[in-house]
């Protein structure tokens, strides 16, 4: 047999090949990873381009500028950050993809931010500091330093994926800008009292309107003998009772004050709720037909108030919370004696603009992560619990915003998922209905009735988790001293270098 022939190869140039493919994806993969820093640079780059064009040849167009970038770059940090808290629970109940939750909460956040958002704004940046009481230049660089300081601590927080208040951030920035500049006198305590306030009572009444909420679905839907009959004829009115407090709210924020009467607001409310119910009703009924008696059929027929509600309040958080980015640019436009708005603490449109696109960019670029720890990581979730929490979240939201108050969103979100964890352990065990509900259900089925499940089983389960609730409670407290001095410290440095 003669021998084979040698099989010549060139094992060096192989390895060399290997190598060059090897570096090539590890570049890719490097450069993946600054695609989405990048864009965010290049919207801070549009943000700029858009406040010099309507700054240019103006007094004070450099300050009003940069202002602008960091206000941008506040907004990216807010929508990387607290916009997580209006579409994480319908994410994680899985009502919707991730690209859904996007598209719906970048939409409304704009629209919310645009249309509603001016009344609060006012309160950042006229009703914290008086701006009668502090010259018109000192106030510029006090909202420059409060942007800056707030923003850099919020981007830290993000990093570590530690869930803070963007509200409380701009608002102890903006009162240690103003201390280290002219000390206390100019800040408003009243304000800052109902300010307080307001942090301390919206998670619980976020909680508790949760919990009511939780109550009547489990009340009229889930416990009853034919499920999904009941859904049939209750989910129509929470989808009404979504529309015509969603118009109510419209109302309110476009209609001039004193305008319309409450009786009035209250009749609009109730009409657009009615058709809201009209039109949901054969949806509904539609989606009902074959769907077996189950809790898990439910889900289904959940998922179109869910969409709505979580649209509702990313129109609420971002009618609240472009304060946060916008606030001080709108302060630092009025000290340079340039209007737009109507009046002082009245923000011009463009000003609006660059919060709102700000906060959706940001949320596009960089709010996938959190928004699955939010949906997946506090607690269990479905439909009807996501439900809850964010209608209850986003009439909260909403309450505040008409007010002028600057609550925080992560407050109310973080109350309203407590609200709805203790709300079940309670009434797991309490239950009357549920307990009768369940022997009902064990007998017809001719099987033992189930034994009481473990305590510790129950609390996993059931309730948010412990550990989460102690790093927010943390984060909250430690997030307005922060950036409180951070911005002191910001303002000394801005005023020995170019005041």
């Amino acid at each position: 047999m003669p021998p084979r022939p040698a099989v010549l190869t060139k094992r060096t140039l192989d390895k060399d090949l290997d190598k060059i493919t090897h570096a090539e994806d590890v570049a890719k993969h490097v450069l993946r990873r600054l695609v989405t820093p990048g864009l965010g640079l290049i919207f801070l780059g549009l943000a700029m381009l858009f406040a010099g064009v309507y700054m240019f040849d103006r007094p004070g167009a450099v300050l009003v500028v940069a202002a602008a970038a960091l206000a941008g770059y506040m907004a990216l940090n807010i929508g990387a950050n607290d916009v997580t808290n209006n579409v994480g629970a319908a994410v994680g109940a899985r009502a919707m993809t991730m690209g859904q939750a996007l598209v719906i909460a970048a939409i409304f956040e704009v629209l919310g931010a645009t249309v509603g958002g001016g009344e609060v704004v006012k309160t950042i940046s006229a009703n914290i500091v008086d701006a009668v009481q502090v010259p018109p230049a000192l106030l510029g660089w006090i909202m420059m330093a409060a942007l800056m300081a707030a923003a850099l601590w919020i981007n830290l927080a993000t990093w570590m994926n530690a869930p803070v208040s963007t509200t409380h951030a701009i608002v102890g920035a903006v009162i240690g800008a103003g201390i280290s500049a002219v000390g206390p006198e100019p800040v408003n305590w009243r304000v800052m009292l109902e300010i307080t306030s307001s942090w301390i009572t919206s998670p619980l009444i976020g909680g508790l309107i949760a919990a009511g909420l939780l109550y009547l679905v489990k009340t009229l839907i889930i416990y009853r003998e034919d499920k999904v009959a009941a859904a049939q004829r209750w989910v129509p009115v929470l989808v009404a009772v979504m529309a015509g407090g969603f118009m109510a709210y419209m109302v309110l924020q476009l209609s001039p004050p004193g305008r319309f009467p409450p009786l009035t607001v209250l009749l609009i409310g109730i009409g657009i709720g009615l058709v809201g119910w009209l039109a949901a009703r054969p949806l509904v009924v539609t989606q009902a037909r074959a769907l077996e008696n189950r809790n898990s059929s439910l889900r289904t027929l959940f998922r179109l108030p869910l969409i709505g509600s979580a649209a509702l309040l990313s129109f609420a958080h971002g009618a609240n919370d472009v304060s946060n980015a916008v606030g001080p640019l709108s302060a630092i436009v009025q000290s340079v004696g340039i209007g737009g708005g109507g009046g002082i603490g009245h923000p011009p449109l463009w000003v609006m603009l660059i919060g709102a696109f700000g906060i959706s960019v940001g949320l596009l670029l960089f709010g996938p992560r959190l928004i699955r720890l939010v949906g997946e990581e506090i607690t269990k979730l479905n439909p009807m619990r996501a439900y809850c929490v964010a209608l209850s979240t986003a009439f909260t939201v909403i309450v505040a915003s008409w007010l002028g108050l600057p609550v925080s969103t992560t407050h109310i979100a973080v109350g309203s998922v407590f609200g709805v964890g203790f709300f079940r352990e309670w009434y797991t065990r309490h239950s009357k209905r549920r307990i009768a509900y369940i022997r009902r259900r064990a007998e017809s089925w001719d099987i033992d009735e189930p034994e009481e499940p473990n305590i510790h089983e129950t609390r996993r389960r059931y309730l948010v988790r412990r550990s989460h609730f102690m790093t927010i409670i943390a984060a909250w407290i430690v997030t307005v001293p922060v950036s409180a001095a951070l911005a002191a410290m910001i303002y000394w440095v801005m005023f020995a270098l170019f005041v």
